[in-house]
């Protein structure tokens, strides 16, 4: 299981997710689940993936293979428009997973995967868009400006709380990472290193990335705090009237 989310704000975007990867309760590892390309100056994009680990690296190396490829039918560097690019990363993923399905449904495992994929192509707004693994796609809305793949319901209570439009990109990152600090607390399939981005609108460039460990000092602090705040607000809830 993993984690990853993104949130879109009137400013830019933000990506965050786990790196931990399962093959069974014994056998734990880290893979980083957020994928960055060399593209045209003219534009950004950012890919989230959750799922079969095998059919996610394998999404991934057909994209840079078609980047690579002047040839190349589709890419992410010919693409117009946002959404062609989702359309093109799911039909890459449906391929990938009918090409594998038979002999993972033998072996028990599932070959299904889901993506994130957000950025901008100059011209057009920054998006963010869910990638299911039947192919189709949705994205997000002004009431609901984020997106999660995986393990999904621990770290929504924050988000439905805090994301917002006019959230600034700084608190929508902080608001990830509580996001995600929530998740592992009440999953252990879901694990640091955390991976965070941030993109600022009409930059085409990302403008800040990190890579938080539990002993990085930044998500130590962060982490304490947001626990201390909640004892603190919780201590503040009205009195029943027997007390």
């Amino acid at each position: 299981m993993t984690y990853c989310l993104a949130i879109r704000v009137d400013d830019g975007l933000v990506f965050a997710s786990d790196s931990r990867t399962h093959a069974g309760v014994d056998y734990a590892s880290v893979y980083s689940k957020m994928h960055r390309f060399e593209l045209h100056n003219d534009r950004h994009i950012v890919l989230l993936g959750a799922g079969s680990l095998a059919s996610t690296q394998a999404v991934v190396n057909f994209i840079r293979r078609d980047l690579e490829n002047p040839g190349a039918l589709c890419s992410l560097n010919s693409v117009s428009y946002l959404f062609d690019a989702a359309t093109y990363v799911g039909e890459v993923s449906v391929r990938v997973q009918e090409q594998h399905w038979p002999s993972m449904q033998r072996s028990g495992f599932s070959a299904e995967a889901s993506f994130i994929l957000g950025g901008q192509i100059q011209g057009q707004p920054h998006e963010i868009y869910l990638i299911y693994p039947q192919g189709n796609y949705i994205t997000a809305s002004v009431e609901t400006p984020y997106l999660q793949i995986g393990e999904t319901k621990y770290g929504k209570p924050i988000l439905d709380r805090m994301a917002a439009p006019g959230t600034s990109l700084e608190d929508a990152a902080r608001c990830a990472l509580v996001s995600l600090d929530s998740t592992m607390r009440s999953n252990i399939s879901v694990g640091p290193p955390l991976e965070i981005e941030i993109y600022r609108q009409d930059s085409f460039a990302t403008s800040h990335y990190l890579s938080l460990d539990t002993s990085s000092p930044f998500y130590s602090a962060l982490k304490s705090q947001w626990s201390e705040g909640i004892r603190n607000a919780f201590s503040m809830l009205p009195r029943f009237d027997w007390e």
